[in-house]
């Protein structure tokens, strides 16, 4: 199940803190980022069988968008997507679990999002699906 983390933003003299007290990271093995320069990049889909991820966007905005998978060989047309406007300035994590395949598109240039796995790169790495973009979504829309 799709669940969002809010994070709690603290401003002050000294500057701004941001936090996530009901984030826990225990299942996390590894993270990375990625920067989208531009909005007219693509990034679409990732699947995994196995693997969950949690999404944190950095900077700027970001649409990512779900779907669920009904056959990892060969998923229908018919599926329906979901996608979540995520902004740097709201703090919070989109969690995506196994199951699903993701994108995403970056609604300002230079955005940028960390991206959590609860598993190594060597336990993903035959857990990666990939399918075509224009599959589920119309991107050009967003």
């Amino acid at each position: 199940m799709t669940k969002f983390y809010k994070g709690e933003i603290y401003n002050d003299k000294r500057g701004t803190l941001t936090a996530f007290n009901d984030f826990s990271l225990v299942p996390i093995k590894r993270m990375y980022s990625i920067l989208l320069p531009d909005t007219q990049i693509v990034r679409a889909w990732q699947g995994h069988k196995k693997e969950s991820k949690w999404f944190y966007v950095t900077h700027g905005i970001f649409a990512i968008a779900i779907v669920e998978i009904d056959d990892f060989d060969n998923p229908s047309k018919e599926l329906m997507a979901e996608y979540f406007i995520i902004k740097a300035s709201e703090n919070s994590v989109l969690q995506i679990p196994n199951g699903f395949a993701n994108g995403l598109k970056a609604l300002e240039p230079n955005s940028k999002v960390a991206i959590f796995s609860d598993l190594t790169l060597d336990e993903a790495k035959n857990d990666n699906f990939k399918f075509e973009s224009k599959n589920w979504l119309n991107w050009d829309k967003l």
